[in-house]
């Protein structure tokens, strides 16, 4: 279990080179700028940047991060999609979020990070044009249901779902229909003692 910061930035920088590391000092450093404009995260969360949302986002990579794009949804503040961008920039990371600021947000650290291997789509996912994921991540968007629902159409039996849900994440697995919930099983995190990941992988659909 990850408990301070030092263990974050040791778990960080053993999945990544240090151009990495340089890259997301950066932009810790302007997440905390920003922040003082437009409530990005809570303020306390700062205090733990590394903890709370840098290692909490590059623990996600154990189970995704294989095949064609990675798909983030609710982007807000970057959490995961620019952590998993500037960890894997062989890999293809596509951004979705609606919110005009945190779209100019997203769209200035992309620039300044020189992330060529991400994009953002700046409109509700329901208007985004469908095309396969390898993987599928979400960091409070919606609940389980409403979130597959809404993203079923860029899972493959390929696709993986990665879905940070805190304290919620077992009771929303069994709330699932029978059947669908035999996708999915729940992760430990490992920077929260009391939060899951709900991890699957497969095509999802209302019929199966």
């Amino acid at each position: 279990m990850i408990t301070n910061e030092d263990q974050a930035k040791h778990y960080v920088s053993d999945l990544c080179d240090a151009a990495a590391m340089d890259k997301l000092e950066t932009l810790t450093a302007e997440l905390a700028q920003e922040n003082e404009r437009q409530n990005l995260v809570a303020r306390a969360t700062l205090q733990t940047v590394w903890q709370r949302h840098i290692a909490d986002s590059a623990q996600l990579l154990k189970w995704g991060g294989e095949g064609s794009a990675w798909l983030d949804l609710g982007s807000g503040a970057g959490f995961p999609g620019l952590v998993i961008a500037v960890m894997r920039p062989q890999l293809s990371v596509v951004l979705v979020e609606s919110r005009k600021r945190r779209v100019e947000w997203l769209e200035r650290m992309i620039a300044e990070l020189d992330l060529q291997n991400c994009r953002i789509e700046g409109a509700r996912l329901e208007s985004v044009g469908a095309f396969p994921a390898g993987t599928i991540s979400a960091r409070a968007f919606a609940p389980l249901d409403r979130l597959l629902a809404l993203s079923a159409r860029f899972s493959t039996k390929d696709t993986f779902w990665v879905l940070p849900k805190g304290r919620s994440a077992s009771q929303e697995v069994k709330d699932l229909p029978k059947n669908h919930g035999k996708m999915f099983h729940v992760e430990q995190s490992l920077t929260d003692q009391d939060a899951g990941i709900v991890v699957g992988r497969g095509q999802w659909s209302k019929n199966q």
